[in-house]
């Protein structure tokens, strides 16, 4: 695949404008540091092959989509392996430890979103750290709406029931 400069730097700069977040998409996604950075890394990849296609405007979201449904795809190839989350790897150096460190309680979200199943996971993370509606939710994962509000509902509870049990209400 040939690519012109101008556009290997416009890629370049989504890339560096776009990674803070999605890393910490990617992380929340997957519970695991490790699986995160590779799930990222492949999503990049897919994004710069199609970069041609991609308009600026849409290409954060376009990554978002392919990084949604590569853990997808893994959790489906891998459904019944438990989900375990890898907290103590969140420390992170440089500009990704300064995006980090503004998200409050990191690590315990991290843990209370680990003991969610992937769908679960996946469908609180769009539905609230995006701030997607429930038709959007439903458009990004090719489910119904009324999937992703019964599927939120069990997620949201099992959430609030984990908060109970370790005597955290807030």
């Amino acid at each position: 695949m040939q690519t012109s400069k101008g556009a290997d730097a416009e890629f370049t700069a989504f890339v560096e404008g776009a990674q803070p977040r999605l890393s910490r998409v990617a992380v929340l996604l997957t519970g695991n540091r490790a699986v995160a950075e590779d799930l990222l890394q492949e999503a990049f990849i897919r994004t710069y092959l199609n970069w041609g296609r991609v308009r600026p405007e849409g290409a954060y979201s376009y990554a978002r989509r392919i990084l949604v449904n590569l853990n997808t795809d893994r959790w489906r190839r891998r459904h019944l392996e438990p989900v375990v989350g890898d907290i103590g790897e969140l420390h992170v150096s440089g500009s990704a430890s300064r995006a980090y460190a503004s998200v409050d309680h990191r690590d315990d979200i991290v843990h209370e979103l680990a003991g969610l199943s992937q769908r679960e996971r996946t469908i609180v993370v769009l539905r609230y750290y995006f701030d997607l509606s429930e038709r959007q939710v439903a458009e990004e994962l090719e489910i119904s709406v009324g999937t992703v509000k019964s599927t939120c509902s069990r997620a949201l509870a099992r959430l609030g029931t984990q908060r109970v049990e370790e005597g955290r209400l807030s």
